[in-house]
């Protein structure tokens, strides 16, 4: 008689035993990998509320491993992420915080490092049956899914910047799902998010760029 691990496939599209603890960690941190240039070389990961109670048994853990090198959640190399993140020279720590409560209890912050330097702090929330939700970059409240093709435009708060974003998917024939804008405060850092139910096409980012107060462009397909 064999041993089934509960890491083991449960189902059709999940490793692990719960969909909001293992399959939503996962999207979550491959939502979050897909925003800053590779390779990611350090990662950091807070966990919140029921997340942190129980990462090591869910195996939320593992999952987040996993998303961040880009494992689906039905990879079973999710099962071995912590070796697998160790040959790959993928620095790891992970930090419970039970003390925080206004969060949702499935929440987990991203603080990511790559290779150039470059370092960003995602957080995300897993909603249940493998849902998850972006509500933070940069400690910038966002709100986005990845179930559409986002486009992600960080740039100074000014007039004329949404205007030109318009213009270029206007160009691009691209039929907006959702339009939000973001920001830390009147003038400062905002962020576009637009969501498409349409491929976006990869010309976007780099006529997006040509806008002085556009400082970076992340394009996310689902």
């Amino acid at each position: 008689m064999s041993f089934i691990s509960v890491f083991d496939v449960l189902g059709p599209n999940m490793v692990g035993p719960s969909s909001s603890h293992t399959a939503g960690a996962a999207v979550i941190a491959a939502l979050a990998g897909k925003l800053i240039a590779p390779p990611i070389k350090k990662v950091d990961f807070t966990l919140y509320g029921s997340f942190a109670k129980t990462y090591r048994g869910h195996g939320t853990d593992r999952a987040l491993l996993g998303g961040i090198l880009g494992f689906g959640t039905d990879d079973l190399r999710i099962r071995d992420s912590f070796q697998i993140a160790k040959e790959r020279g993928l620095e790891f720590t992970f930090t419970p915080d039970e003390e925080e409560q206004e969060v949702h209890p499935n929440t987990a912050d991203i603080h990511m490092q790559n290779a150039a330097g470059q370092e960003m702090t995602v957080r995300g929330v897993s909603l249940g049956g493998g849902k998850v939700k972006i509500t933070r970059i940069n400690g910038v409240d966002v709100d986005f899914t990845g179930e559409y093709s986002a486009l992600i435009v960080v740039h100074k708060d000014t007039p004329g910047v949404v205007a030109h974003i318009t213009h270029v998917l206007s160009e691009h024939n691209v039929n907006i799902a959702f339009m939000r804008l973001f920001r830390e405060a009147k003038g400062h850092t905002a962020y576009t998010i637009i969501e498409s139910d349409g491929t976006l096409p990869h010309a976007i980012p780099e006529q997006l760029r040509k806008n002085l107060n556009i400082r970076d462009v992340m394009l996310v397909q689902p």
